[in-house]
């Protein structure tokens, strides 16, 4: 069946991959959140290692998402991997070495006699979860307004901007959807262990700080959404492939493709009530309502910026530069072969979930951690 499939339609469908990929790490971003939290909710040092061995259970599986969402980018759509990886450098740079430092900072956080100490550690879990985060938000920003590249007949890209996508930042736009990214960490990162922890004091702090963060993002979130429905966007001619500027185009998606807008207003809704239940109800349950929005809602971005002939990767300083699922993606063979590959994925996700849940089936205590000679 996948075999009989037409070339256009394997583009559509892996772009509905990535985009699941890269919901499912912005929902993982809650370890990131998580780590933002440790320098001021935690009263004491049992506190905050308590926080940081239930974040530490989860940490790689946010890495190594990322680490597939690249890689799924690198198959399915070489020509931006090769466009953004290859021209603004800089950003994914100082990313990867935010994530880089994490691991680190799990490893060696209460190893004897380590050298910078514990609180260095601490501190780069927070700049992994704020800079770090921030700066991916702000790269995916850039689906939306553009990135300074030029790309010559044999696909070279020439980066215009001497920052190397470190410009993205600077960007209204960009950087209101990195501090809505940081401020969405947090409040699922505070959700997630409110959920998992047995210490009363401190999920009763989780569950207000969840709420406070919320409130935080509000502002960017509204910002955001006002953006979307007034900005000018990078439509595709369908008749040429040729890229050119429509107004309201990211409104038109929304009207034009009601799903995605169903999955919008839907994912909005959910994490709004997952906080809203844990916040003012005894259930500490929130993290999968607000999770599950927190997907949907991700989906809907990727849809916005990737289908109805719109570009997800333009240039906004030469727009016959600008990627379209079409031009950017493998051939047909290559995204035929991985779709098969593809088939295996919901075996592994359902065993990432069955694992989650033993793992997650007894709520962690300091009591526990204080048996246990091998924690974070």
């Amino acid at each position: 069946m996948i075999g009989s499939l037409d070339w256009s339609t394997l583009q559509q469908l892996w772009w509905l991959i990535v985009s699941v990929v890269g919901s499912l790490f912005v929902f993982l971003t809650f370890v990131q959140g998580g780590q933002t939290l440790l320098l001021t909710l935690t009263d004491d040092e049992d506190e905050k290692t308590l926080m940081v061995n239930s974040l530490g259970r989860k940490w790689e599986l946010t890495f190594t998402t990322l680490v597939l969402f690249g890689g799924a980018f690198y198959a399915s759509f070489p020509l931006f991997y090769a466009s953004s990886f290859g021209g603004a450098y800089w950003v994914w740079i100082a990313i990867l070495f935010t994530f880089i430092i994490q691991a680190v900072s799990y490893e060696y956080r209460r190893k004897p006699n380590n050298f910078l100490g514990q609180a260095v550690y601490e501190k780069f879990m927070f700049i992994n979860g704020s800079i770090g985060v921030l700066l991916i938000g702000a790269a995916v920003g850039t689906f939306f307004t553009g990135s300074n590249f030029v790309l010559n007949d044999y696909n070279l890209v020439q980066w215009t901007n001497p920052l190397r996508g470190l410009e993205a930042a600077f960007n209204v736009f960009n950087l209101s959807f990195g501090l809505f990214l940081v401020f969405l960490a947090r409040v699922l990162g505070a959700l997630y262990l409110a959920n998992n922890l047995d210490h009363d004091s401190l999920v009763e702090r989780l569950k207000k700080s969840s709420f406070n963060n919320l409130l935080c993002a509000l502002p960017f979130l509204l910002y955001l959404l006002y953006s979307f429905v007034t900005m000018d966007g990078y439509a595709v001619d369908p008749a040429n492939g040729m890229v050119g500027m429509e107004p309201g185009k990211y409104l038109n998606n929304l009207l034009e493709m009601p799903l995605v807008l169903i999955m919008l207003l839907a994912g909005l809704v959910l994490v709004v009530a997952g906080v809203v239940i844990n916040r003012f109800t005894a259930s500490v349950r929130g993290i999968w309502f607000a999770g599950l929005g927190t997907v949907l809602t991700c989906l809907a971005i990727f849809s916005m910026a990737g289908y109805n002939n719109t570009s997800f990767y333009p240039s906004k300083v030469d727009l016959a530069s600008s990627l379209t699922i079409y031009n950017a993606s493998s051939s047909h063979y290559t995204l035929t072969m991985m779709s098969y590959v593809a088939l295996g994925v919901p075996f592994v996700l359902a065993y990432i979930a069955w694992v989650w849940r033993q793992m997650d089936s007894k709520k962690l205590s300091i009591d526990e951690l204080a048996a246990d000679d091998k924690s974070y």
